[in-house]
């Protein structure tokens, strides 16, 4: 596997209303925006300084008629999209769109895993120019950490790790809500992942854009119209997460210090 095999690259919000999902997030968030360029779509850049972190388009009609709601998607790199793709098929997953080039970008898939979560595949094009480097851990604008709610937790897991290599950290007892199961790349925890509580109707990846100020933050969301779902509530490390709701409805979290 390169270096690049298992790592989350970008995030991409599907939503209804791409003017007032951009709005929003340039406060919430401090993202800056703008439009690609793509001739044959309406694709909106998201970059925190000069870093392009993710993207923003409306839902496309197809999925739109088959009942597809606004969200968030997370792109990890791999070597082959074709060949993850099909290994993905095997254990049980579910391919939802591609394998399909973006002339310029590079070459991407849409899974589903057992449990019905979605994220991309992604391998960037070699004629892409070079990235910045990449942030300091816990850098504003940047996600700094990826959750995953699915209906089995250790089969997710192991879906996951033959995957992408990913490996097991710290497992946390919460109780009555089960086992949080951190989860590695290399030698770095990047996320966790829970048995989702029943009330929770699928399974589903959950993002967390670092912020310099949770309180700060929380006012910026409920002036933007958005719903915040949890929190604050202080987490292992000392920082702060809270879960929320855009405008349009797709969950996304925030963390970072209480400020």
């Amino acid at each position: 596997m390169s270096d690049s095999h298992g790592k989350f690259v970008w995030y991409e919000l599907m939503t209804t209303d791409t003017a007032a999902a951009e709005t929003f997030y340039k406060s919430v968030v401090g993202w800056s925006a703008k439009d690609s360029g793509m001739s044959d779509m309406s694709y909106t850049i998201l970059s925190a300084g000069e870093h392009g972190v993710g993207g923003l388009m409306a839902i496309p009609e197809r999925a739109r008629n088959a009942g597809a709601r606004p969200g968030w998607v997370g792109y990890v790199a791999v070597d082959d999209v074709d060949a993850s793709a099909a290994q993905a098929t095997r254990k049980g997953g579910t391919l939802h769109h591609g394998p399909e080039d973006i002339p310029g970008v590079g070459r991407f898939a849409v899974i589903g895993d057992p449990q019905h979560a979605v994220l991309t595949l992604f391998k960037p094009s070699p004629t892409m120019q070079d990235h910045p480097p990449p942030a300091p851990p816990a850098t504003p604008g940047h996600t700094g950490w990826h959750e995953l709610f699915t209906s089995d937790r250790e089969a997710a897991f192991g879906f996951y790790a033959d995957l992408f290599g990913w490996t097991k950290a710290e497992a946390m007892d919460m109780g009555p809500m089960g086992i949080y199961q951190i989860f590695a790349r290399g030698d770095q925890p990047i996320g966790g992942m829970m048995t989702k509580p029943e009330e929770m109707p699928v399974s589903f990846w959950r993002y967390y854009f670092n912020v310099d100020n949770i309180t700060a933050a929380v006012a910026r969301v409920e002036a933007a119209g958005g719903q915040i779902l949890l929190g604050p509530i202080e987490v292992p490390g000392g920082s702060w997460i809270i879960n929320g709701s855009d405008p349009q409805g797709a969950q996304f979290a925030l963390v970072g210090p209480k400020g």
